[in-house]
């Protein structure tokens, strides 16, 4: 049997609540510490081209752009695709070329909402952001 690395089993353990920021987010049950590695998005593997054509007009986008391609985690039922935007956020992405994986800024406490800051994103200004942090830029 392969033993999962450790960040699966807190991946595995996030759950889908309603969200302050928006609709639905993704929390944790447990701390984390900062730095640790949170998990990957996961979606299905398209075309860059054929992202954006689906990204048009969404209000909604669980799309994330690699070399070459993207992940679409709009029919994944759990997961990072309900990660909301902060512009004070507790996660980064780091891209690889294959992977898109999520890890902790700074120390996360238990039940906090997991936050991303989008950055450029397929709104382009045109979506108001409601994330609340002191910082906010208004807009994504």
């Amino acid at each position: 049997m392969t033993e999962h690395p450790a960040w699966k089993a807190l991946y595995l353990s996030l759950f889908v609540a309603p969200s302050p920021i928006a609709g639905r987010g993704i929390f944790t049950p447990r701390s984390i510490a900062a730095r640790a590695k949170i998990g990957d998005f996961e979606g299905e593997k398209i075309g860059l081209r054929e992202a954006r054509k689906r990204a048009k007009g969404r209000k909604v986008i669980a799309i994330v752009e690699l070399e070459g391609h993207a992940l679409d985690a709009t029919k994944v039922l759990r997961g990072f695709r309900f990660m909301n935007h902060s512009c004070a956020p507790n996660t980064f992405m780091r891209r690889t070329r294959d992977r898109a994986e999520l890890y902790a800024l700074r120390p996360i406490r238990r039940g906090e909402e997991l936050t991303l800051d989008y950055g450029d994103n397929q709104h382009e200004g045109a979506l108001p952001c409601g994330c609340g942090a002191a910082n906010c830029r208004g807009k994504l």
